[in-house]
């Protein structure tokens, strides 16, 4: 059962727990605040910022939901019907909530797309590849 939660609403939770004032200041500012920095060898600072690091887990969670297609099990289906509503609730908050309107949800949003792409061709992929060896 929990292996039919889609995973891209982490990032889309997270984002909205900033958006409340729950990570910082709250409001589009927080997502400029660092959380890391780093004093590199050459000299130079690295920061990154509260949305960077965001745009970093939708990524990890990106991985692990690709890897999470090539199963073949009666949860995929629910798996994929599930993502794609969560791009869906990227999609509508982007067009409806100001707050909403920043590159690092766009990204995040275009991450999610990815996510319900990338999920539907692996594992029609995979469903070709089972059927083609029973024959």
């Amino acid at each position: 059962m929990i292996n039919t939660i889609p995973l891209m609403v982490i990032p889309f939770i997270l984002y909205n727990l900033a958006m409340l004032g729950l990570m910082g200041g709250g409001g589009i500012p927080s997502l400029q605040h660092d959380v890391i920095v780093l004093s590199m060898l050459s000299g130079a600072i690295w920061s990154m910022a509260l949305g960077d690091l965001f745009i970093v887990v939708a990524l990890v969670v990106l991985f692990f939901e690709i890897l999470k297609a090539t199963r073949n099990g009666s949860g995929n289906l629910i798996n994929h019907m599930l993502s794609m509503l969560v791009f869906i609730a990227f999609l509508v908050e982007f067009l409806l909530v100001q707050d909403a309107a920043t590159q690092v949800f766009f990204i995040l949003m275009t991450i999610a797309l990815i996510d319900v792409i990338g999920g539907f061709a692996v594992s029609i992929r995979s469903a070709n590849r089972d059927v083609s060896i029973g024959l």
